[in-house]
């Protein structure tokens, strides 16, 4: 055993010499593919991270900690009315507006707290596939069809892939319908409506601090005015947020108020000291996520208020890791694509277009799976699509590049992964995959 265990670390130690010795250093191939996986993760760090995630991981931990197992169970448990759970469960996108790893700790709480697997999935699936801005752009900027061709798969999806799960593993299902038949479930310990209020502040928060701007040349949509007033939005949901923490949560007013204080005058530090507009708008943001991780923590009037944060924490240790190894690989591999730059990775871009062109089984299975691994942070999809269309890219194949690109990533594959095991995130991803794959050939043969 030790003579074994031996050879596996000299393997090991060869392996990685081997890739030291021989790195293609000479490659500018090589060295565009390392400057775009850098770049990716800077522009992730930046854009998604801190106004994304962090928000997402509070929102899980509501989840997790203040919405009862008995709700969880009333509307997704193995138990619930099927036409429920999947109907709650497909439009839930329209209301989150998230991408593929945002969707992920929300994902986590509701299957921890013993939703059944098809509705988590199709919850999984809906919420960045259903995103109603993204669905929106599409109709603008690719045409009404694709618009409408995207909803009415992503909605199609979302129910098909989830019952489709729960048939496969329909025995686990069984098992985990009859524990969940004998539960004894404690009281409420507050009305449903508080915990609502509480939650969907939190996701309008989410929602509006990362409304993305709009077309150049519009300057009169609703669209553009939202964006435009996007931090007032904001700002006024944030004072909401401070007064369900101290009417629902109980936490005393007095250090609401001083992190409220603490926020808003970061905000105008930063304004007068970051010339970056971008960047001055994360400083207000971290302060208040710092503030109410604080002031949470401190809290010992009610013990929720500390697990929640505690909660949220847990769920940042086990998505964070992953998503950064997968935003590298993903960066490396297929390049950084954002805010009007492309830089390629180490896969030439020329071969994705001239791959995905016309509407072969072929082409169309290709878009599939380049979605499905590429990341696409929320509405981005659209723009880089319009650039691949006008480079030759077939329309069956955008479509299925859009239905398996915004609800799946490498990242998120990895955090599914630790969350479901790897046989249950292989069966979803081809689910995917095949399922985009024949829209996109049915798309493409009428359009």
């Amino acid at each position: 055993m030790e003579f074994k265990k031996e050879i596996r670390t000299l393997i090991w130690i060869a392996v990685i010499f081997s890739a030291a010795f021989f790195l293609p250093i000479e490659s500018a191939r090589f060295n565009t593919a390392i400057d775009a996986t850098l770049d990716l993760v800077k522009w992730y760090a930046r854009e998604h991270v801190i106004l994304c995630l962090l928000p997402a991981f509070f929102i899980a931990g509501v989840i997790s900690v203040f919405v009862s197992q008995g709700s969880v169970l009333r509307y997704f448990g193995a138990n619930a009315k099927k036409w429920l759970a999947y109907s709650v469960a497909a439009v839930s996108g329209t209301i989150l507006a998230v991408c593929s790893c945002t969707i992920l700790p929300l994902f986590s709480s509701i299957h921890k707290r013993g939703a059944g697997l098809g509705p988590a999935i199709a919850f999984l699936y809906s919420g960045p596939a259903i995103n109603i801005l993204a669905i929106i752009l599409t109709a603008r900027i690719l045409g009404l069809e694709m618009g409408i061709a995207r909803t009415i798969g992503a909605v199609a999806f979302s129910v098909i892939i989830g019952l489709i799960m729960s048939i496969i593993y329909r025995k686990e299902e069984k098992i985990k319908k009859e524990e969940q038949m004998n539960i004894q479930l404690p009281p409420e310990k507050r009305p449903m409506w508080q915990t609502s209020f509480h939650f969907f502040t939190l996701v309008l928060i989410l929602v509006f601090a990362n409304w993305g701007s709009p077309a150049k040349d519009d300057t009169a949509s609703v669209w553009y005015y939202i964006w435009a007033y996007k931090w007032y939005f904001t700002g006024f949901l944030s004072l909401l947020l401070a007064y369900s923490l101290i009417k629902i949560l109980k936490i005393k007013w007095v250090w609401v108020l001083i992190a409220v204080a603490v926020t808003a005058a970061s905000g105008f530090i930063s304004s007068s000291l970051i010339d970056n507009a971008k960047l001055a708008t994360l400083v207000p943001m971290l302060t208040g996520i710092a503030s109410l991780s604080v002031i949470t923590l401190l809290d010992k009037n009610e013990d929720e208020n500390k697990e929640w944060t505690i909660s949220s924490w847990g769920f940042a240790k086990q998505i964070l890791p992953l998503l950064a190894l997968g935003v590298v690989t993903a960066g490396f591999l297929l390049g950084s694509t954002h805010d009007g730059q492309t830089i390629p990775g180490i896969i030439p871009n020329e071969w994705i277009q001239w791959l995905v062109g016309g509407n072969s089984f072929f082409s169309n299975f290709f878009a599939s799976v380049v979605g499905a691994f590429m990341y696409f942070a929320t509405l981005t999809e659209v723009p880089i699509l319009q650039g691949l269309i006008a480079s030759g890219m077939g329309k069956g194949p955008a479509l299925a590049l859009l239905l398996a690109g915004p609800s799946l990533s490498l990242p998120n594959m990895l955090v599914i992964r630790g969350v479901l095991g790897t046989q249950k995130t292989v069966v979803y991803v081809s689910l995917v995959i095949i399922m985009a794959t024949i829209s996109g050939l049915v798309y493409g043969s009428i359009f």
